[in-house]
C-alpha cells in the first residue's frame, strides 16, 4: 500500500498508557484533527477488570472501556450507562456494565482484540483502541527492601518504596496492530497516569519498547499532578523521568508536558490527608538532562484534580502541527 503524502492526512499520534488521566486527556485530543491510536495497559488485577480477568480468562477491561468511552462518539447519557456500577445482585456488586459489555463482545467476536474493535465500532470511537498485548500480564515490583510483590492492585499497598517494576511473561508478544501504529506514528505520547503500575508496565513489553526507542516521531511525556501514595511518594518530575530511563535504557522523550499552575492550599490540604502532594517541577534537572519543557496551569478541580483537557491538548497539538511542519 502506498503511503499518503504526510502533506494529505491528519497526524498520527500514538497514545499509551492507562487509568482515569489517559481517559481525561483523550477527551480533549479527539476534538483535534489527529488520527489517534490509544495503546492501553493490561496490568490491571483488581476490581471488577481482576474478577473477569480470572474467571473469563479475558485481558482486564476497565482501562480499556475508560478509553473506548472517552474516545466514542456517544449521548452523555450513554457514556454514564457504560460507566454504570452495579452496587446489589449476587456476581453483579461491583461490576461495570462497559466491562461486562466487553465480556460479552470478546465471547461474540472470539477473541478480546476482536472485542474490543467489534464495541470500537458499535460506539463510534474516534480513533483506535488496542491493548498493549493479546493478553493479561501479571506486575511484580521490587520493593526498596528486596521483597517481591505480585499483582498491580498490591504493589502501592506494600508500604515500601518501588525499586523497580517487571512484567510475566516477560516476553510477551505486543500486537502487531500496535507496532504499526507505532512505526507509522508522526506522535507519541505516554501519560498521564500511575507511573509504575499503568505507564511502565507498557513499555516493558519488549517489541513495544524497542519500536518506540526507534521510532522516528516526536516523543512527549505527560506529568502526573499530583504524587501518588505508595508508588511515587515525593518524587519530582526528574524522579518520574529516571524510573521510565531506569527500566528501558533510554532517554526516550523529546518534550515533558507539566503543571506550573498553583494548586489552592485547600486542595493540597485534602490530598496530603491521604499521602499525596504537588509533584516538584525542578525545571533545572530536567532541561540539564537534555529534556524541553513544556509549562502552564494544566489543572482542574472539580471533585479531584484533573488535568485540564482543552489546554493540554491544545500543547500537545500545537507540538504535533510544528513537527510535522518540519517534516513537509
Amino acid at each position: 500500500m502506498t503511503e499518503q503524502p504526510i502533506k494529505n492526512r491528519l497526524p498520527r499520534i500514538v497514545v499509551i498508557g492507562g487509568g482515569t488521566g489517559l481517559s481525561v486527556m483523550l477527551r480533549g485530543l479527539k476534538q483535534k484533527p489527529l488520527d489517534i491510536t490509544a495503546i492501553v495497559t493490561v496490568a490491571d488485577d483488581g476490581g471488577s477488570s481482576g474478577i473477569l480477568r480470572n474467571e473469563l480468562q479475558i485481558p482486564p477491561p476497565g482501562d480499556i472501556r475508560n478509553v473506548l468511552i472517552a474516545l466514542a462518539d456517544v449521548e452523555p447519557l450513554l457514556s454514564d450507562m457504560l460507566q454504570y456500577r452495579f452496587s446489589n445482585g449476587t456476581g453483579l456488586a461491583g461490576h461495570s456494565l462497559g466491562n461486562l459489555m466487553l465480556a460479552a463482545m470478546t465471547d461474540i467476536a472470539g477473541d478480546f482484540v476482536s472485542g474490543v474493535r467489534e464495541l470500537s465500532r458499535v460506539l463510534a470511537v474516534r480513533g483506535r483502541v488496542l491493548p498493549a498485548a493479546g493478553q493479561a500480564i501479571i506486575l511484580h515490583a521490587e520493593m526498596a527492601d528486596g521483597t517481591i510483590v505480585s499483582g498491580e492492585s498490591n504493589i502501592p499497598k506494600a508500604g515500601q518504596p518501588i525499586k523497580r517494576v517487571f512484567i510475566e511473561p516477560e516476553n510477551v508478544e505486543p500486537l502487531e496492530e500496535a507496532v504499526e501504529a507505532i512505526r507509522s506514528a508522526d506522535a507519541i505520547l505516554i501519560g498521564p497516569g500511575s507511573l509504575y503500575t499503568s505507564i511502565i508496565p507498557n513499555l516493558l513489553v519488549p517489541k513495544l519498547a524497542q519500536s518506540i526507542v526507534e521510532s522516528e516521531a516526536v516523543k512527549m511525556f505527560v506529568c502526573n499532578v499530583m504524587t501518588q501514595p505508595g508508588e511515587t511518594d515525593d518524587y519530582s518530575v526528574s524522579d518520574h523521568l529516571t524510573a521510565v530511563q531506569a527500566h528501558i535504557g533510554h532517554h526516550l522523550f523529546d518534550y515533558i508536558i507539566v503543571n506550573n499552575g498553583e494548586i489552592p492550599p485547600q486542595v493540597q490540604l485534602k490530598y496530603a490527608e491521604k499521602g499525596a502532594k504537588a509533584v516538584h517541577l525542578d525545571l533545572d534537572e530536567v532541561t540539564r538532562r537534555g529534556y524541553k519543557v513544556i509549562a502552564d496551569r494544566l489543572v482542574l478541580f472539580r471533585t479531584y484534580l484533573r488535568h485540564d483537557a482543552a489546554r493540554l491538548s491544545h500543547h500537545i497539538y500545537q507540538l504535533v502541527e510544528s513537527w510535522m511542519e518540519r517534516k513537509r
